[in-house]
């Protein structure tokens, strides 16, 4: 380059990776019996012969002769033993369009079963940066497309991000700055979550199945007809329209969610040096962002057809002014400092529309298809405030004693008026001790540090006054009506108070070290929605929740076991753990109610407990043996649903992430867990109910199918004492949602521990030597990876899931439902570099 010119740097990334199924995280079905619930009184299957009861039995096609029909409305495989020999009028005998249109087929399990629902991931990657500037100008500019599709059809994600930042000397004194971000995401199907979504298929798959039903014959149907076709029909032959569930393809292709989001963030600053150990800067920055999130069901939907749009509008502002200084008061004492504000302005606007009544024409999705005129769409404005004055300063002797000291006022818009500001300080002190001892090759590094340190939280908007929803007014009567939400008026802001204290120290050149840190933080008056009776009026109510208590410890070391000139390992090895307890709820109560689940699950504050206990009811357990009480063959259970079943938090997590490197050549992995805590499987409650896993069609102690009646040498013997404290001798009849066996347990037999350990990645890279390139060429480096992620789960103890997949956050935890499986992903990265 010429004197005065810097070259032009430039970098390309291609990327692409894949991924497979972990069966582990996935539902293992049995494959012995097919649709239907069991129960020997059933009238609707009296006339059908026996021992053929679990079928219907009429006449569906005007033969004359009365045959065995499969249940189609029953979402459950309790019913008949597969025989092969038995020839039955199944779903697909319903369908016009069906090669088996009005056949009789073998009663034998589905070969292709929902895993096969779920198509093969990928994603690739491509970027290009740019790099250059001169004396006065620096920039950097970047592009970079990402492609995903996802593992279940019809599901799609693209990327397009631009990031563009550039500063100029104006003079040596002031400089100027200023970047800009853009990303342009767009999604197609993205993945329904919990129970009631219709767009969660996995809740169908995992809950509500029949295993004599082939997925890819449901495939067929749709592609074949574009119609809702499924096996759940009413009442074929006259109604083979869905009863509870849609053909899944048709949910994926006709009652899907797309999204689009524009964003830009940017800012512009100005830096002058006013002396040598003085700056003052100043920033204006802006956050903004457009979406659209349509959402539709079919017209042949189990849901009314409908279509709905959702516009969002957002814009964040933020003034900030900020001072610094740093400058050696003599040799040995440095001191640092600061002094600035910030204003911040937050504006959102959202409008909300849907058709009304269904759709007139099928597979046009807008609001004109509406077939009764639209209601008067929901309109949202938001605005909110937060503006702030800080400081800070810290002192620095020897560069072996620390003392750093922080303060910010705020005043939010969405506290209560008059008592909207919060002040919050920090102080911190630090002691490099090692820089006393004499220069040692056993000891590297050695500090203590001790600080105590308070954060302040503002409400989100609308949390202070309670107000009227407008739904459509009723010939032309306008209307109002009270929300469901009582808000609070009263409303503290969220103060967040720890202390920590640390030892940091390294040995032997760095070959050895390790940090140990000790915390304790208090959460005060979070502000939460909690449940509440409906006969409030309200459902939810805005509380300022008490104090919540957080201590442990977190230990790191890190080590290299080996090195020499060309070899090197690295070893890190972190460890924590960690002790809530609530230790005050406003109001002066005992319990908070945060969320309910199905089957009488409810995670709950409780002073004196971890934050997020389950309680339901629990087992009955023998005084003496502790084991647990059966009658009857079925275990007893406590008379009142408020047992503690256990709690969300675990009680450690760690991991070890070792890294080796061999000249150009380096390979790293990571190995995680998390001891405790406990989950909830909604899935396994409905799951085990309906007869879908493998364990609940296998064989007794007698070597007999546990579905047989205990007469007959079937049923199951559960572990435990009778009453009277004797080991139990009495086989239990197993038999669904309707009787007893495994659905009749308490909550507490579907509570599990959340335990894991992964191979979370691996990550293989080779630098080829730069001897291979010439000066000619015009490149400086290429970098070529292979890496993995979520690669295996070594130890769990949830049945059919991963412990980590859940459909919430915040809060609400601890349950399980409707999980999709975890797939293992593998990718190559190519980095070149000119």
């Amino acid at each position: 380059t010429k004197k005065g010119k810097r070259g032009l740097g430039i970098s390309v990334n291609l990327g692409g990776s894949t991924g497979n199924l972990d069966k582990s995280t996935w539902l293992k079905y049995q494959h012995k019996y097919g649709a239907g619930y069991y129960d020997p009184t059933y009238n609707t299957y009296s006339d059908a012969p026996s021992p053929d009861s679990h079928f219907l039995f009429y006449d569906p096609f005007g033969t004359g002769k009365d045959a065995l029909v499969v249940p189609t409305t029953e979402d459950a495989s309790f019913g008949a033993a597969f025989d092969p020999n038995l020839m039955v009028y199944q779903w697909t005998s319903f369908d016009p369009t069906s090669p088996n249109f009005g056949k009789k087929l073998p009663w034998v399990a589905a070969k292709h079963d929902p895993t096969d629902f779920f198509v093969t991931p990928y994603s690739t990657s491509a970027s290009l940066f740019l790099q250059g500037g001169g004396d006065k100008t620096n920039f950097k500019l970047g592009y970079t497309r990402n492609d995903d599709k996802g593992f279940l059809p019809n599901s799609k994600l693209t990327k397009d991000l631009v990031d563009f930042r550039a500063d100029y000397k104006v003079s040596d004194k002031l400089t100027a700055a200023a970047a800009i971000n853009f990303s342009k995401v767009t999604g197609v199907g993205r993945y329904g979550s919990g129970y009631s979504d219709t767009r969660n298929v996995a809740g169908n798959f995992r809950e509500w199945w029949q295993t004599n039903v082939d997925i890819y014959d449901l495939k067929d149907a749709y592609f074949r007809t574009h119609k809702n076709i499924t096996w759940n029909m009413t009442d074929p032959p006259g109604d083979i329209g869905p009863a509870y569930w849609d053909n899944p393809y048709y949910s994926r292709y006709e009652s899907y969610e797309n999204d689009n989001r524009y964003r830009f963030i940017s800012n512009i600053s100005l830096n002058y040096k006013a002396t040598e150990w003085l700056n003052v800067m100043g920033r204006i920055s802006l956050d903004t962002y457009d979406g659209l999130q349509e959402e539709r069901n079919g017209i042949e939907s189990i849901n009314i057809g409908s279509y709905s749009r959702y516009n969002q509008n957002f814009r964040e502002y933020n003034y900030d002014i900020l001072a610094t200084a740093n400058k050696d008061i003599s040799t040995d004492l440095n001191i640092k400092g600061l002094i600035g504000g910030n204003l911040r302005n937050n504006f959102f606007n959202s409008i909300f529309a849907q058709t009304n009544g269904g759709l007139i024409l099928p597979g046009v999705y807008d609001l004109a298809n509406s077939i009764n005129p639209i209601d008067a769409p929901s309109e949202e404005q938001q605005t909110r405030q937060v503006g702030g004055v800080f400081a800070g300063v810290t002192l620095t002797y020897k560069e072996m004693l620390i003392l750093d000291a922080t303060a910010r006022r705020d005043q939010s818009s969405t506290l209560p008026a008059g008592k909207n500001d919060y002040f919050y300080p920090a102080i911190s002190g630090g002691f490099v001790f090692s820089k006393l001892l004499p220069d040692k090759n056993w000891l590297s590094f050695g500090k203590l540090r001790l600080n105590y340190a308070e954060v302040g939280n503002d409400a989100p908007f609308d949390y202070l006054i309670d107000s009227y929803d407008q739904p459509t007014p009723f010939n032309g009567v306008p209307l109002f009506s009270v929300g469901d939400t009582k808000k609070n008026k009263d409303l503290k802001p969220e103060r967040t108070r720890s202390l920590e204290a640390g030892l940091e120290m390294s040995f032997l050149k760095n070959r050895v070290g390790f940090d140990v840190t000790l915390y304790k933080t208090n959460t005060i008056d979070q502000i939460i929605p909690v449940t509440i009776s409906g006969a409030t009026g309200y459902t939810t109510n805005i509380i300022n929740a008490g104090n919540v208590e957080n201590k442990g410890i977190e230990v790191t070391l890190n080590l290299v076991p080996v090195k020499t000139r060309d070899f090197t390992w690295n070893m890190n090895v972190n460890f924590t753990t960690t002790r809530s307890k609530v230790l005050s709820l406003t109001g002066g109560t005992s319990n908070i109610l945060l969320g309910s689940f199905q089957g009488g699950v409810t995670l709950n504050a409780v002073v004196g407990k971890p934050l997020g206990v389950l309680r339901g009811s629990d087992f009955i357990y023998d005084s003496v043996s502790h084991q647990k009480v059966l009658d009857g063959g079925y275990y007893e259970i406590t008379p009142k649903t408020d047992q503690i079943l256990g709690n969300i938090v675990p009680d450690w997590t760690g991991g070890i992430n070792n890294s080796f490197t061999y000249k150009g050549v380096s390979l790293s992995f990571l190995i995680d867990a998390s001891h405790g805590g406990s989950i909830y499987s909604i899935d396994q409650w409905y799951g085990q109910g309906t007869g879908l896993p493998e364990f609940t069609a296998g064989n007794n102690d007698k070597g007999n199918p546990i579905r047989n009646p205990v007469a007959q040498g079937g049923g199951i013997l559960f572990p435990g004492v009778t009453e009277d404290g004797k080991p139990n001798t009495t086989y239990a009849e197993i038999t669904g949602l309707q009787g007893y066996g495994y659905n009749n347990f308490p909550n507490a037999g579907y509570v599990y521990d959340a335990s894991y350990v992964k191979l979370r990645e691996l990550n293989i890279t080779y630098s080829l030597p730069g001897k291979w390139f010439t000066k000619n060429m015009g490149v400086t480096g290429v970098d070529l990876s292979l890496y993995g992620k979520n690669l295996w789960i070594l130890h769990k103890n949830l049945p059919d899931a991963d412990p980590e997949e859940g459909p919430s956050s915040g809060n609400i935890q601890g349950f399980q439902v409707g999980s999709y499986p975890t797939y293992r992903t593998y990718g190559v990265n190519i980095n070149v570099k000119f």
